[in-house]
């Protein structure tokens, strides 16, 4: 199950349907473009706490999966904390993925 979903974000990254990095996830996210918010288990205090009232504030939902490193490795970048889903195809299967 947790490959699979790993699986899924790098196709959905290799689709451009993925916002990477704080600042632009943060965008997405007011800019109602953001569909779904994943945020790493070993994410800060501080970032953890910001996304979380963020995603609430616009009602995003937030899912916490993976480690830094898992999610870089599963978008073929380096350690990335926090990642946006844009479209709600790949964010369906994603949060079917999980629960």
């Amino acid at each position: 199950m947790k490959n699979n979903f790993f699986q899924v974000l790098g196709l959905a990254q290799r689709a451009r349907k993925l916002t990477l990095g704080e600042e632009f996830v943060l965008q997405s996210v007011r800019n109602g473009q953001a569909k779904l918010v994943i945020l790493a288990t070993d994410a800060g205090k501080n970032t953890t706490k910001k996304f979380t009232d963020k995603c609430s504030s616009y009602q995003v939902p937030l899912l916490q999966a993976g480690t830094r490193y898992e999610l870089g490795a599963a978008v073929g970048k380096g350690e990335r904390v926090v990642m946006a889903v844009t479209d709600v195809g790949f964010c369906q299967m994603l949060r079917g993925l999980v629960t």
